[in-house]
Formats: C-alpha cells, sequence, structure tokens
C-alpha cells in the first residue's frame, strides 16, 4: 500500500513553486559554473581544515533549479521512505484501512507537494543522502541567488561560505561510509515505533490540534512531528537530534573556520544570514515553527557549540574518532551537554 502517490506530490510542488529571479541566459550560465568551481574550491579547504579525506571526487556538485530541487527530493524520498513503510506496515493493513480510506494517499502526496514548494524556496544547497549511490551534492542557484541579494553581500565570498557547508556534509558521510545505513536504520526504528492504531492516532491528532492553535498563536515551540509521534518515538528522535545536530553544528563550525582565510567578508556574511534567519513576518514564524525549522536553527546553534567544546578539549584529530562508529555519535542530551559525551570517549582509553 502506498501512503504517498509521489506523483501528486512533484506535480503539486512543482506548480506552486515560485520561479526565482529572473536571469538571462549568460548570467544564469555563469552562476551554474561559477558555483560548480567553488565547490571544487571549498573541497580543498574543507580535508584540510578538518583532516578527513576529500570527497571531491565521489561525485560532482550538482546545480539545479527549485523544481529541479523538488524532483531530486521527491525521487530520493520515495527511494528512502517507501520501503521503510512497506515494511512498518507489513501486517497492519487492517488497522491502516479505514485511515487510509480517509486521508488517501493522492491527499498525502498533495500535502507533501505543498511542503515542499515552500522549501524549495528556501533551501541554498544539499547533501542528498540518497540521491545516488554515495549521495550527491545539490545547490540551488536561485535561493543563493536570491539570498546573496537580500543579504547585500559580496557574491562570490557567499557563493564559497554556502559551498563550505554542504561540502563540509559530504565529507562527513565520505569519512564515515556506515552513516548511510545508520540514517536508514534510525528512520525505520522511528517508524516501527510509531502506534497505527487508529483510535490512538486519532486521540493523538486530537492532542495536536489543541498544540498547533498554541503554536500559531506563538504560546508554543512544538513542530507537527512532535505533537503526533508516541513516546517511543520520542526516545528515537533523540538519537535523530544527535546526528542531526552533530552533522549541522560540524557543517557550522567548519565552514566559520575556514572562513576568514579564504572568505575575506565572513563576519559580515555571517551576522547577516542570522538577523535574515530571524526574520519574517508572523505568519512566516508561525510555519517555521509548525515545520519544525526553528528547531532546525537550534540544532545549528547546539550542534555548533558541542562540536567547537569537543575540538577545544581533543583537538580536530581527537574529535573525528565521532566518525568511527554509530557507537560514538553524540545522542540529544549529550549535544546540549558535551562534556557526558567527552567523558563517555575518554572512558575506554582510560
Amino acid at each position: 500500500m502506498q501512503l504517498v502517490d509521489w506523483s501528486v506530490a512533484t506535480a503539486t510542488a512543482t506548480r506552486l513553486v515560485p520561479p526565482g529571479p529572473r536571469m538571462d541566459l549568460a548570467d544564469a550560465v555563469a552562476t551554474v559554473e561559477d558555483l560548480r568551481r567553488l565547490a571544487a574550491e571549498a573541497d580543498g579547504h574543507v580535508a584540510a581544515h578538518t583532516g578527513l579525506p576529500s570527497a571531491g571526487e565521489a561525485e560532482p556538485v550538482t546545480v539545479v533549479d527549485r523544481p529541479g530541487w523538488i524532483r531530486s527530493n521527491v525521487a530520493g524520498f520515495a527511494d528512502l521512505v517507501d520501503p521503510l513503510l512497506d515494511n512498518v506496515m507489513a501486517g497492519r493493513a487492517k488497522s491502516l484501512g479505514p485511515v487510509m480510506t480517509a486521508v488517501g494517499s493522492r491527499a498525502t502526496g498533495a500535502e507533501v507537494g505543498v511542503l515542499l514548494a515552500y522549501l524549495a524556496t528556501r533551501v541554498l544547497g544539499q547533501f542528498e543522502l540518497f540521491g545516488g549511490e554515495s549521495g550527491r551534492l545539490t545547490l540551488v542557484a536561485p535561493n543563493i541567488v536570491v539570498a546573496e541579494q537580500a543579504l547585500d553581500v559580496d557574491k562570490r565570498d557567499f557563493r564559497l561560505w554556502v559551498c563550505l557547508h554542504e561540502v563540509t556534509h559530504r565529507t562527513q558521510f565520505a569519512a564515515a561510509p556506515w552513516l548511510h545505513g545508520h540514517v536508514r536504520s534510525l528512520l525505520a526504528d522511528y517508524l516501527g515505533a510509531g502506534d497505527l492504531d487508529p483510535a490512538a492516532l486519532a486521540s493523538r491528532l486530537r492532542g495536536a490540534l489543541r498544540g498547533l492553535v498554541d503554536t500559531a498563536r506563538g504560546r508554543g515551540e512544538m513542530s507537527v512531528l512532535e505533537l503526533v509521534q508516541t513516546p517511543a518515538q520520542r526516545e528515537v528522535l533523540d538519537r535523530i537530534t544527535g546526528l542531526m545536530s552533530l552533522l549541522e553544528g560540524h557543517a557550522d563550525v567548519v565552514m566559520d573556520g575556514v572562513g576568514p582565510v579564504v572568505v575575506p567578508s565572513v563576519a559580515q556574511i555571517r551576522a547577516r544570514f542570522e538577523a535574515r534567519r530571524g526574520a519574517g513576518g508572523p505568519i512566516d514564524r508561525a510555519v517555521r515553527r509548525l515545520l519544525g525549522l526553528d528547531l532546525k536553527l537550534r540544532q545549528y546553534a547546539e550542534g555548533a557549540a558541542f562540536v567547537r567544546a569537543a575540538v577545544a578539549e581533543l583537538g580536530m584529530d581527537g574529535f573525528n574518532v565521532v566518525w568511527t562508529s554509530p557507537e560514538l555519535l553524540p545522542t540529544g542530551t549529550e549535544i546540549r551537554a558535551p562534556q557526558q559525551w567527552l567523558s563517555r570517549v575518554a572512558a575506554p582509553a582510560a
């Protein structure tokens, strides 16, 4: 049984997403070539700063427009989610029947499409973990152009700064090939911990509706995902949060650590970028809270603080032990209390 009609998701998202800034063909081609060149340059800087092997030859960077980002992500989601859901739903078809009859895969596809249309205007770049055998580094050209114009910053510096962040993600997964399977395992655990009994789901949805009203009014900070998950899923989410905070925080630390040498205006870019992250009207802020985007911003900040504390204690080479096995990844709790992770990592050596 297919929970999401991915063709509907693609059609909905590509129909709703704004096209991006107007550019003549020569400028568009120059932008694509510039981003590819800067991504290649960033790869060397990241490898030198982190001490991790370069991953630049794994697969060249892909530069896309907004519809291209949507289509690529839909393909990745289908590749990731459908097999996991098939396993989770085995033997539960009867209990899911009334729910799926009411909601329908086409309706779910339309909802996913609306979400992707919104995100497609905001994402600057992405390491698509399931976009190929070794993942794929993607840069969204129109969003980068919009951001650099809105921030009024040096074009070359900003583009290299963005590339440093995204190339760091590619480097992380190249340094830890087991991460691909680990992410799939975490998502399978999360889905498997869900209670798909219609009565239980209805009860959580009623509670979620009350929470959504509070969040929309600015009195709550929980996302849709947090509002409908089960207690067992919250435990798995702690591990997912730890991993995502590590990946995003490490990328932020690297991009700013490399920055002063190769991105002269990095301090100005960071200040204006952070101010823009928190900007927007009340509706935009409410949507960010509901979709969990504010949670992602906290992951950047908490993850960066964790990485800085760990590197200060262990040095960059010592910190890189985190990429050697799943057991050495920090939990969400350890991200917020780095000393707990440092004590745990140091215990075997002691």
